[in-house]
Order: structure tokens, then sequence, then C-alpha cells
């Protein structure tokens, strides 16, 4: 899958009261693409823009309930922030939560023709919703919450470090080779998985190569290729029951 880039570099500012979270950010490509000037991250302590002496950024539930929200005074004046330094005309302010919409192959590709991405990472029972509400009526953003699948994290710093991988490396230049991303699942036709891979040595341990591979048939291994992900498609979604 090729993304059509408009922009020279995405810039990425990431929210969360752990800015530590995101090390990992500038290892292998991601901070390759960031040392080439692919893309630009900055990240932003939310206790910043706490007052009082523990710089608290959460609450009771109003109605009752289990654990504590977090509050939206902090919040807006981060996003405010990180929206006045911003040279960007077009935002999106994406809020990690189980209750949004599912990150795809799809959707991913259309992050990577974005020009800024805001990652506002929730804990405890989330953000108070009134800063979805209220950013959704902003000129120039785009509010979308996302979910990368049906289980409850901790908080959204890990759900934003999948999105990121899942962006950054359909940008053009972020892979040595781009053909790579063609045949991956989820951007093969037919809705299929990616087929197994093998390489050096022809024998491991008594188990060889499947003998295809190695005939130098192209046309031959396509058909194989696509024949062996059309079994593991149909193999995952027997243990799925879908």
């Amino acid at each position: 899958m090729r993304v059509n880039l408009p922009v020279s570099k995405i810039s990425f500012d990431l929210i969360s009261i752990f800015p530590d979270y995101f090390a990992p950010l500038k290892l292998s490509l991601i901070g390759k693409a960031e040392e080439n000037g692919l893309v630009e991250i900055k990240i932003h302590d939310l206790r910043d823009q706490a007052s009082g002496v523990h710089k608290s950024v959460d609450d009771t539930p109003y109605g009752g309930g289990a654990g504590m929200v977090m509050s939206p005074e902090p919040w807006g004046k981060a996003i405010d922030q990180v929206l006045e330094s911003s040279n960007a005309t077009e935002h999106e302010l994406i809020v990690l939560t189980p209750a949004g919409e599912k990150l795809t192959q799809k959707l991913a590709a259309e992050l990577a023709t974005k020009e800024h991405l805001i990652f506002a990472c929730g804990r405890y029972e989330g953000i108070d919703h009134r800063v979805t509400d209220y950013y959704k009526t902003v000129p120039g953003v785009r509010v979308r919450e996302l979910s990368i699948g049906d289980y409850v994290l901790g908080g959204g710093e890990v759900a934003t470090l999948v999105t990121m991988e899942a962006v950054i490396r359909l940008i053009p230049g972020v892979l040595g080779n781009p053909d790579s991303l063609v045949e991956e699942s989820h951007s093969l036709p037919e809705e299929v998985v990616e087929y197994p891979n093998y390489t050096k040595p022809a024998t491991w341990r008594g188990l060889d190569v499947p003998e295809v591979l190695l005939s130098g048939n192209h046309a031959l291994i396509k058909k194989w290729r696509m024949e062996q992900a059309q079994i593991r498609t149909r193999n995952l979604e027997g243990q799925t029951g879908e």
C-alpha cells in the first residue's frame, strides 16, 4: 500500500501524563524517519498544564461509579497550546479510547496523508467527554476516537505507539524497500493475511523450505504464495469463529 503524501513532513504531538512512555520512538524505523526529517515528533506532559501542589489531572465522576475521570481543563490548555504552536492548517485530534473506531490498514493509510496528528492519551476511566465535544466545534480540527482492539489497556500510550508505527511506515522514504508494503497482510487482495516466509539455510533442524520457492518459477511462486495466504486466512477465521 503506497501513500501519496501531500506535505513534506508529518507532525505528531503526543500528550500524556507519562511522556517517558514514548522513548521507543527514538528506535528503529520511526527514529530513523525523524532523523531523516520525514516526521516531527513532540511529546508533552499533561501535568505541565495542571494546577495545585499535586498537579492533579483527574477527579471523581459525576453520577458516581468506580475510578477517576481526567479533567477537561488541563486537556484544553494542552491541546490549545499544541494548536497555537502548529503551522498546520488542518489537525487530526486522535483520542485513544476502547469506544473508538477500529484501527485498520485503510485508516492508517489515510492518517499517513495528514499534516498534523495530535494524540490525546487518556488514563483511568478516560477523558471528560466535553473535550471531544468541544474540539469537534473548532475549525480546522477533526476529532477521531480511535481503538486498537476489543480489550482494555492501562492508558492510551500503547495504542498511540501502535498507531504511529502503522502510520509512519507507510510514509514514502521510511521503508528501505517500499515494495514490501504491497505484499503485507491487510494490503493483499481478497482481504487475506500474508503468506509464510523463508530464508537461508534451505534446511533447518530437519525442516526444508518449500521446493516451489527454490524453483525460480516466479509465476508458480506467486500462485503458491496466494494459496498459502488464503489457507492461513481460512484457518484464522476458523479460530475466531468469523
